[in-house]
């Protein structure tokens, strides 16, 4: 019963390093409450090993690249609001009609965003073609809710960003570059 209590305070608490302050502090409790039935040695040294072994396993899950990006394209920091009162971005009042923001400073090579759900659910996504380095054939062009890439006929999915026509030949491609983008007000905000 303990040791399930245990697992559930980890399970719980181990998202953040906030998270495991705050599992320690409760293992630290467990301490106190197995004190009273134990000598101080054997609890003392038992969870010195579980303070070692946890430890050692938070430092093991750790992964040496935060971001899993394209390589392709720089991350480049920018903020756009889309009024959608305006006739340009009227379209995003529909769910499933990309607006593509070929604005200066928005991403790479511009930004598609669509409506993706009933309420405030957005998505947005670098317009240049993600499985190569910008070049004069890299913006795409949307069709539906696809975008496609003129240099290689790529086919990408508006909804989700995921490469379509994905060519099986063992080589790595990559799916659309996302960014953020939020509803505040009537007007959505997109940003990296």
């Amino acid at each position: 019963m303990i040791l399930f209590n245990v697992s559930v305070l980890l399970m719980e608490k181990s998202s953040t390093v906030t998270g495991f302050v705050r599992f320690f502090e409760d293992l630290t409790q467990i301490y106190g409450f197995f004190g009273q039935f134990c000598p101080n040695y054997a609890v003392s040294h038992y969870m010195r090993i579980l303070y070692f072994a946890l430890l050692t396993l938070f430092l093991l899950a750790c992964e040496n690249d935060p971001t899993n990006r394209n390589p392709f394209l720089q991350e480049v920091p920018f903020r756009f609001d889309l009024n959608l009162n305006l006739p340009l971005y009227n379209g995003l009042n529909t769910i499933g009609n990309p607006v593509y923001v070929g604005n200066n400073g928005v991403g790479t090579r511009g930004a598609f965003v669509m409506r993706s759900g009933i309420g405030d659910e957005f998505v947005a996504w670098e317009a240049s073609c993600p499985n190569h380095a910008p070049n004069s054939c890299s913006t795409m062009t949307i069709e539906g809710q696809n975008a496609i890439c003129s240099c290689e006929d790529f086919e990408y999915s508006l909804f989700t960003g995921q490469h379509l026509n994905r060519p099986d030949d063992g080589a790595r491609y990559y799916d659309l570059l996302f960014y953020r983008a939020v509803l505040s007000g009537n007007t959505v905000v997109i940003s990296n």
